[in-house]
């Protein structure tokens, strides 16, 4: 068929009519929340002019993912995902329609902007896991990589999309309408969610059961399954020894390559584009086989790229390598959640997942500010550069077990 020649695997996920229904919402509200971020971002520094002020609103934005995940999980396998998920976007969109009326009525504070950047971020963070895990029961284990990397190919271009719409709307009409529009996105994605019908197998805690008990039961789910273990420890080291150089990309702009807020860009869209690239190739893929491969592999290709990036001899040969650390990045992100999702059991995929958000998302912050205070003084090329190659040790571990995971991670797994 011409859509099997064309999109390769990823057209099995999309012609599932539930999966298009999530895809397109979710890709929708992604772009709002990206609208949103750069917004609010936009209306702190208006507000106040002070960097102080910048800082504590994005912490309060992006705090609850390193806390708060790791209990949604659990809530997500006890109560259900479709239902967290509901609920999510519920108080979400609540929360930007509030904010953009303010806006517009003139009546919002900094002090006010703190409270619901905190509150949002916890009300993304609730639902996080839920998105991930509701994948594995929209596809079928065949389709389950190509929907994983369609997802991830629709966050990197919303990505892109989203703070360019609002940049337009915010030149033109104000923060107060990209706010409302905002509100908007997430209301289609409920509306697309709501038409999604699923039979749920939760099975009820137990007598004396806690949350955090529940939550606990996923740390040593993860801890005692040695194919996910695995992953989790890449991904860990990923996380804190080479995606901190995005979080260093200013300094690295301007104290290495003497570039500037042009240089910074140059370098971001390189790894957009690269990402991007990534993706949409994987999800043409459409195959759980050999991930385990890609996954190691995509592990050293990181590595190679960031240290290369740091010796490049110009902001344009560093935008190439970044280029390919976004593509190796991306290569190594999908193939873990792809192979979680495939070897998890079911009620305990939720909690896997938070954990996974956890790891991947929450710890390099604190490996930027790590490396940060390394380079004050060793310098930003042999901090940055050298955590690189540190992450090669991890290489040469990950490939001696690369042939023993295959199995535990590649084959029927836990449903």
């Amino acid at each position: 068929m011409l859509g099997t020649r064309v999109f390769g695997g990823a057209a099995g996920a999309l012609r599932i009519p539930t999966y298009r229904r999530y895809f397109l919402g979710q890709f929708v509200a992604s772009i709002g929340r990206w609208m949103y971020r750069m917004s609010i971002g936009w209306l702190a520094w208006d507000l106040t002019h002070s960097t102080v002020w910048l800082g504590a609103v994005a912490f309060a934005d992006l705090v609850p993912t390193a806390v708060l995940t790791i209990f949604a999980g659990a809530m997500a396998d006890r109560f259900g995902l479709m239902r967290l998920i509901r609920i999510n976007l519920t108080l979400v969109l609540s929360l930007a329609g509030m904010l953009g009326v303010l806006v517009i009525a003139k009546l919002v504070t900094v002090e006010l902007l703190l409270v619901v950047a905190f509150l949002a971020g916890s009300a993304e963070s609730l639902g996080q896991p839920a998105r991930l895990a509701i994948v594995n029961a929209l596809v079928s284990r065949h389709d389950l990589s190509s929907a994983i990397a369609l997802g991830s190919a629709s966050f990197n271009a919303s990505r892109i999309v989203g703070p360019s719409i609002a940049g337009l709307i915010i030149i033109w009409t104000g923060a107060g309408v990209v706010m409302l529009l905002c509100a908007l996105a997430s209301a289609y994605f409920l509306f697309a969610i709501r038409t999604i019908h699923l039979e749920e197998s939760r099975k009820p805690p137990a007598k004396g059961d806690s949350l955090l008990r529940d939550t606990l039961a996923g740390f040593g789910y993860v801890a005692n399954h040695r194919g996910i273990r695995f992953v989790m420890i890449l991904l860990t080291a990923t996380s804190l020894l080479v995606r901190p150089v995005i979080e260093l990309l200013p300094s690295i702009a301007d104290k290495v390559f003497q570039a500037g807020p042009t240089g910074l860009s140059t370098m971001l869209s390189a790894i957009g584009v690269g990402a991007v690239t990534a993706s949409l190739v994987l999800a043409r893929r459409g195959q759980t086989q050999g991930l385990t491969k890609l996954l190691v592999w995509s592990t050293f290709g990181t590595g190679i790229c960031v240290a290369a990036a740091l010796q490049a001899p110009s902001i344009r040969v560093a935008a190439l390598a970044f280029c390919g650390m976004g593509v190796c990045m991306l290569c190594g992100n999908v193939s873990a959640q792809t192979l979680v999702q495939n070897a998890v059991s079911a009620e305990m995929r939720a909690r896997v997942l938070g954990l996974f958000i956890v790891f991947g998302h929450g710890l390099p912050a604190l490996g930027a500010l790590v490396q940060g205070w390394l380079a004050t003084f060793l310098g930003l090329p042999m901090a940055v550069g050298g955590s690189a190659i540190l992450m090669l040790s991890f290489w040469f571990w990950a490939l001696f077990l690369q042939r023993r995971m295959m199995g535990e991670l590649e084959g029927p797994g836990g449903d």
